[in-house]
């Protein structure tokens, strides 16, 4: 029914609109589909998915549609800043607006890309005015607006907002450049202030994911507050890992893949703490499904939504089955495990980067094996920098120097990766019908796995219940 409903937002980003006549019936369907597990069950709870999500997307299209008449056309607006802002190409102040009033009052929905001049500078939750020619958006963003006439109308500073700007004051203070802006990306995926060069040479060897706030750096982060309380108190534990969830999202934004890693292990600490468990594809439906309906832009327009869960499926779903055909002893070796994982998220998501982008990195696993194994220890030593800078800026220096060597190592690494010839693949356009084809093939392959590692968990135990 999550796939079904998924399928019906994309049907109705077509214009397709079902009446209520339809969505009544749909919900019906679903209700009498609860009752048994049979095939016509499933074939009721399809068309309920189908019908919500028809009814979803419709109703959001139609609030889409207010922008039409304002693309093109020069408009005074009011929005939220959503993140603070910083100077991006042509010495532009640039943020992305939420919660936008035109000069009619009328309130549109989504996020505008904004750049501009005026004010010097634009922080998280400022109501600022904006005027400029509004065009059309791209990925997850409804417009965009260049060169526009930015004034901050009114400060809004949040407590999380003032600590996280003092925690990155501190984290300049005990690293130089770029090792601080590298830090604050390990930590909460903030890479605009990252030198071009630097981001350069984490593209061409494939290790951009590690400054791209994802799953991963939320899953290290309950890890470690896990191993402090659960041996104390499992409620305490519970608590702590929901508490640092929402400060995450606090601190690092409401992206598609931060909402997704969030959903994901909101979902996986509530059942771990009654004793159960979720299957990783039903995990991976159900964020997928929470956040289209939140936001069908998700799953009409941005990428990055994609990239997310594609890349959650090779490391949650792929990566356990290649490593179930392993001898346990290679398939508990941490580095195999790092390439295993590396080699199962870039299959997923290679075809949809060639599709979009055309350019691929040849060199991936191995700078991955070198460098994503110590992700971990550089955020706990990145953490204890920041905080030396902003609480005991004196001695900053002696307490940030692990953290100096651990991120030199990880960028000189990607750096010397990158100066090897032919290790970037750029022009490599992949049509649609091939990228079809290729995760048609893929999927096959995960079914064929999955089959034979059902076949031979089921031998296992039918002897071991004849041992009894």
């Amino acid at each position: 029914m999550l796939v079904a409903f998924l399928l019906g937002l994309g049907v109705a980003h077509t214009g397709l609109k079902p009446n209520a006549a339809m969505v009544v019936l749909g919900i019906c369907f679903g209700c009498f589909g609860l009752i048994k597990r049979t095939y016509a069950s499933v074939l009721l709870l399809i068309v309920c998915g189908l019908t919500i999500g028809c009814a979803r997307g419709a109703s959001y299209m139609q609030r889409l549609v207010v922008y039409q008449p304002y693309y093109g056309q020069q408009i005074h607006m009011t929005v939220t800043a959503v993140q603070d802002a910083v100077y991006g190409p042509r010495s532009q102040l640039t943020f992305d607006g939420g919660d936008v009033r035109l000069s009619s009052a009328k309130h549109l929905i989504g996020k505008i890309a904004i750049s501009g001049f005026g004010s010097n500078a634009v922080f998280q939750g400022d109501t600022v005015r904006v005027s400029g020619k509004l065009r059309t958006g791209y990925g997850a963003k409804q417009g965009s607006v260049s060169f526009a006439n930015i004034n901050v109308l009114s400060h809004h500073n949040s407590l999380i907002a003032s600590l996280r700007r003092h925690f990155a004051a501190g984290m300049q203070t005990a690293l130089p450049e770029p090792l601080g802006s590298f830090a604050m990306g390990l930590l909460v995926g903030q890479r605009a202030t990252l030198p071009t060069s630097a981001k350069q040479d984490l593209l061409m060897v494939g290790l951009t994911h590690i400054i791209a706030v994802s799953g991963y750096n939320l899953t290290i982060i309950l890890h470690a507050s896990k191993k402090l309380l659960v041996r104390r108190s499992k409620r305490m534990a519970t608590l702590l890992s929901f508490a640092l969830i929402a400060v995450f999202l606090l601190l690092a934004g409401s992206s598609a893949s931060i909402v997704r890693a969030a959903i994901v292990s909101s979902i996986s600490i509530a059942t771990a703490f009654y004793g159960r468990t979720v299957k990783p594809l039903h995990l991976i439906a159900m964020a997928a499904a929470m956040t289209a309906y939140a936001n069908p832009i998700y799953l009409w327009s941005d990428i990055s939504w994609y990239l997310s869960f594609l890349a959650f499926f090779g490391v949650m779903l792929v990566a356990p089955l290649m490593s179930s055909r392993l001898p346990r002893r290679l398939a508990e070796s941490s580095l195999v495990a790092v390439g295993i994982e590396s080699v199962c998220a870039e299959i997923m998501s290679l075809p949809i980067v060639l599709f979009t982008f055309g350019q691929m990195s040849l060199i991936g696993l191995p700078a991955n094996m070198l460098v994503v194994a110590l992700v971990p220890l550089a955020m706990l030593l990145s953490v204890l920098a920041g905080l030396a800078g902003m609480l005991v800026p004196i001695i900053a220096g002696w307490t940030a120097w692990p953290a100096r060597v651990l991120l030199n190592y990880m960028l000189d690494t990607a750096h010397v990766l990158a100066g090897l010839p032919h290790i970037f693949v750029e022009n490599l356009q992949l049509p649609l019908t091939e990228m079809l084809t290729w995760y048609a093939g893929i999927s096959l392959f995960v079914v064929a796995l999955w089959f034979k590692t059902k076949q031979r968990s089921a031998i296992l135990t039918d002897i071991s219940d004849e041992s009894w």
